[in-house]
């Protein structure tokens, strides 16, 4: 699986990787991590605000922080496809 967090290292785009890494862990799922700073890759994902965040090509979320139990959700989720 494959996750990436779309932001130019604000500090909502750090606490939603450092929630990724903390929900990866609880799940015990492995995944590649990747931090996208690269303005051009948010619009070819469609994300106007940051952070965003992208599980395996799929834009979940935007312009927020989800909680932990739906980035849980869509880890799971994703990780059994």
């Amino acid at each position: 699986m494959k996750i990436e967090v779309l932001g130019p290292g604000c500090p909502n785009c750090k606490r939603l990787e450092q929630d990724v890494s903390n929900a990866l862990a609880e799940l015990k799922i492995e995944a590649e991590v990747v931090k996208v700073t690269d303005i051009k890759k948010f619009s070819d994902y469609g994300i106007l605000m940051t952070p965003g965040l992208v599980i395996n090509g799929k834009v979940y979320s935007s312009g927020k922080i989800p909680v932990m139990a739906t980035l849980k959700r869509w880890m799971e989720e994703e990780s059994k496809k």
